[in-house]
């Protein structure tokens, strides 16, 4: 269990195989996000046939709804959910943070008031793994003090020393628990600064060794270029040996443009959320279902697709699920959403085995961007 096999590595990219308890995970793959429990709107066989490996839960909203202790009782997170394959439980840590004016952090941890019932909580770094020890997922991760993608250097210090800080702690919680079938991964704080991303990853690596190691902070407001500069200056220093997971990042140019720079794994909830909105992706950018463009295409969705939305269902028919509003279009395409990030992985993955990724990433990029353009 927690082993990870490099298979091999063209550049940055990298292909390898993450054994976990619950099974194993080819990167670089993508991760749909199961905030309550479930990927919204989507069943678990809907979600294993997108041919994901992996799913993420939320600690903070699962312990709001339904509660821990009422997941355990069930047997834990595998069995509430019947999800049979590899899961990881985020801390809470982002959502806690993002509740401006609810919540007021001190170093004990973050006390903040409940968005379901007002009640007034706190989360700390050993809260936050006893949490997730409850919850059972394979992966647990360390509760971390997440600053805006802006923020000031001096905010920014005041995160990641904290972050180390609460490392500390979680790992303590984490090894009195004697969790066997769960292990704990460290997140990388330090905004857009770059010596307190460097000293955020050196502070976490002597605090190791690690089965795995996570990048947050990103993808909250930085534009893309800073995201990228981040990710090629810790990519060299990273431990070779295990697997890099780039928190909250999923849009499909961001993912390309991660697994070029290093990133084995990656999680976004904009792959069901666009596809509530009626928002597709395909190769050559975005396509609206909703668009009157559509009306009586008899095309699939993505010709290239191999899901069972673009397999089954033509164009013409997924724009008139939308317009009679019927909850079918929204699961359809939350379905291909998925499996294109899926498929997405799995294309870099054979790409990286072949030794074909860097022509084919780079074309792959151009013709994206030019299209979305």
């Amino acid at each position: 269990m927690f082993e990870f096999r490099l298979e091999r590595i063209i550049g940055a990219a990298r292909a390898g195989t993450l054994a976990l308890p619950h099974g194993e995970v080819r990167t670089p793959a993508f991760m749909p996000v199961g905030t309550y429990g479930v990927v919204r709107g989507l069943s678990p066989a809907d979600v294993r046939r997108t041919g994901a490996q992996i799913v993420l839960g939320n600690t903070y909203h699962l312990h709001l709804r339904p509660g821990e202790e009422v997941v355990r009782t069930m047997g834990g997170l595998n069995r509430f959910t019947t999800w049979d394959r590899p899961m990881l439980t985020d801390s809470g840590g982002f959502q806690v943070f993002s509740l401006e004016g609810l919540r007021r952090i001190s170093e004990n941890g973050v006390e903040f008031q409940s968005h379901v019932d007002g009640s007034f909580r706190i989360l700390t770094p050993e809260r936050a793994i006893e949490i997730q020890r409850t919850l059972g997922a394979d992966i647990a991760m360390a509760f971390d003090h997440v600053v805006p993608g802006q923020a000031p250097h001096a905010l920014a210090l005041e995160g990641m020393e904290r972050t180390l800080r609460w490392l500390d702690r979680c790992r303590l919680r984490h090894e009195e628990l004697a969790v066997e079938t769960q292990t704990l991964w460290p997140i990388i704080q330090g905004g857009t600064h770059d010596e307190l991303r460097m000293q955020s990853l050196e502070g976490t690596l002597e605090r190791g060794p690690w089965t795995g190691i996570a990048i947050g902070g990103l993808s909250v407001g930085e534009s893309k270029p800073v995201m990228h500069r981040v990710l090629e200056q810790l990519g060299p220093a990273l431990p070779r040996d295990i697997p890099r997971y780039l928190m909250g990042v999923g849009f499909p140019a961001d993912l390309l443009e991660g697994i070029t720079r290093g990133i084995d794994l990656f999680d976004c909830v904009a792959a069901t959320r666009n596809g509530r909105h009626g928002t597709a992706w395909l190769p050559a950018g975005r396509v609206n279902v909703r668009g009157a463009a559509l009306t009586g295409s008899r095309e699939p969705l993505d010709p290239e697709c191999d899901c069972e939305t673009c397999t089954t269902f033509p164009r013409g028919y997924l724009r008139h699920l939308f317009v009679v509003e019927d909850m079918l279009g929204m699961r359809l395409v939350s379905i291909h959403n998925i499996r294109f990030l899926v498929r997405l992985g799995e294309q870099a993955r054979a790409r990286i085995l072949d030794g074909t990724f860097d022509g084919w990433s780079r074309d792959w990029l151009r013709r994206h961007y030019a299209r979305a353009s």
